[in-house]
């Protein structure tokens, strides 16, 4: 039996309260210190004296009636939940009561079940839901945790990685703090187990023919088809855009277009020069680098992705899909240049293919490491998805895939990789002239610690371009990110809880694919 102190405080107004006797003799028995009030003035006066945590209250009463009377106690209290009981269920009634912000009501005659109910839904639904969360939490991890005793396939991580998505969103509007720290164990615990199965399997998928979808093969499955049939299609790539945020967003798409949500892995590393190349050429890597030598010629990384228009239109020419015109291709770096792209749709209405890459996400990852504002602002994975839905709502994106619905294309919207919540440094040996990505790094005879990263000696078994006779690649496992000895306290305090990609991660990997037409 609760204390004195943890009962939960209710009045109870109604004019003819000594006929409710019954009522309050349960609730005080189930526990509540209930205060009984004959009018609407005596509630006005004990909710400005006391405390109270829900108010019962009668809605015809003689003198002040209950309308009058909830407007009282919402200027004095206004998060102070009002259960309103009526004898009438006129819809006008009602209307006038929920405009008046009542929390819920109750037709006499009442019984003490249908008040009891009301009182534990509006009181103790949070720690109900709690209890309740953490019991499916608890049934859907275990279920998955014993199949991953068993020889696990390509899909079963991509439902990890949406059970995971699910489970963040859930929990970011918890305020159950136990059962976050569960969660953020269960996604390292998760990690490790999918690096371990990345490193066995993912060589093997690389020329194997039946592979399960990597970023070469996306455009061949989901972009060729729809213009084969002559559909008009824009392909949409978000850079750096996780699982877990596209579901945030999905539901708003959703009230425009029907939507089928599909899955990918992105190849290692999981960065634009390699992943969105592949992702736009459908080659991989290395063939990449025979067929454009020019592409790979240089170690400049901001210009390792500049030929991406050439790249899709020759993945799509393979196909058999040529354009009278040159393919509508549009990077988008910022805001501005986003709006000037809502301004112009129309000059894209009437081509075939249409294809939009924004990068807001990735330069906002990369910023917030530089940002002191920023990095307080998305200082948690919770908080970046935040952003980001803020961001999505008031985007020029979001503008254009409701104007592109309009004009009946097929929309494809997907990412490149995403990003991974970095936490552990990791050191990294190398010369001046490797390449500064946190997640991964090519130069020559690079080496780093085996525990945290994986070391390729052989780019051409991994698919991987050579920049010269000893190009070497490291990539960092989980949420590890790379650190130099000679700077090592720096570069802890500048990129420790970073948003970081390039590395094996399932929040890097499994990329979402929204296949959407026009509702």
């Amino acid at each position: 039996m609760p204390t004195a102190s943890d009962k939960k405080k209710i009045l109870w107004v109604d004019d003819e309260i000594d006929s409710l006797k019954p009522h309050l003799i349960f609730l005080e028995k189930k526990g509540f210190d209930v205060t009984p009030a004959m009018s609407g003035d005596d509630a006005v006066v004990a909710v400005r004296d006391e405390n109270f945590d829900l108010v019962l209250l009668d809605e015809m009463m003689p003198g002040k009636d209950g309308l009058t009377t909830l407007e009282e106690i919402k200027d004095l209290r206004p998060h102070l939940p009002v259960v309103m009981v009526t004898k009438s269920e006129e819809e006008t009634l009602m209307e006038d009561a929920i405009g008046s912000k009542i929390d819920d009501y109750l037709v006499k005659p009442v019984n003490p079940s249908q008040i009891l109910l009301v009182i534990k839904r509006l009181l103790e639904s949070k720690k109900i839901i709690s209890s309740s969360g953490m019991r499916r939490y608890v049934t859907e991890i275990n279920k998955f945790n014993q199949k991953m005793y068993g020889p696990m396939e390509p899909e079963d991580w991509h439902e990890a990685a949406r059970l995971l998505a699910e489970w963040d969103l859930e929990l970011d509007s918890s305020n159950d703090e136990g059962l976050k720290e569960t969660h953020l164990g269960t996604k390292r615990e998760w990690n490790t187990e999918f690096t371990k199965y990345i490193l066995n399997a993912y060589p093997k998928w690389l020329f194997d023919d039946d592979r399960p979808l990597l970023s070469p093969d996306v455009a061949e499955k989901y972009v060729v088809p729809p213009l084969k049939q002559k559909q008009k299609v824009l392909f949409v790539v978000v850079d750096c855009m996780r699982l877990d945020q596209w579901m945030l967003v999905e539901p708003l798409v959703a009230e425009f277009f029907n939507i089928e949500r599909h899955y990918y892995y992105s190849i290692l590393p999981t960065a634009t020069p390699f992943a969105r190349n592949a992702l736009f050429a459908g080659l991989f890597p290395d063939e990449i680098s025979k067929a454009y030598p020019d592409n790979y010629s240089v170690q400049d990384e901001g210009s390792l992705n500049r030929n991406e228009d050439r790249l899709f239109a020759d993945n799509l020419a393979r196909h058999g899909i040529r354009f009278d015109k040159a393919l509508r291709y549009v990077k988008v770096y910022n805001n501005t240049e986003g709006e000037e792209l809502a301004r112009r749709a129309a000059d894209y209405f009437e081509s075939p293919a249409v294809t939009f890459v924004f990068n807001f996400l990735d330069i906002m990852a990369h910023g917030r490491s530089n940002n002191v504002i920023l990095k307080e602002i998305a200082g948690t994975d919770a908080a970046f998805r935040s952003l980001m839905k803020s961001w999505f709502v008031h985007s020029p994106l979001f503008t254009v895939l409701k104007m592109f619905a309009e004009r009946g294309f097929t929309v494809v919207v997907t990412s490149d990789h995403g990003s991974v919540l970095c936490q552990r440094g990791t050191m990294a040996h190398g010369r001046r002239t490797t390449s500064t990505n946190l997640r991964y790094k090519y130069g020559d005879n690079l080496k780093s610690d085996p525990k945290d990263s994986l070391l390729i000696k052989k780019p051409e078994a991994w698919r991987l371009p050579m920049f010269s006779l000893a190009t070497t690649f490291i990539i960092a496992k989980e949420d590890f990110y790379f650190v130099y000895p000679n700077n090592y306290n720096e570069m802890v305090r500048q990129f420790q809880n970073s948003f970081q990609h390039g590395g094996i991660s399932l929040e890097e990997m499994v990329v979402p694919v929204a296949v959407m037409t026009p509702k």
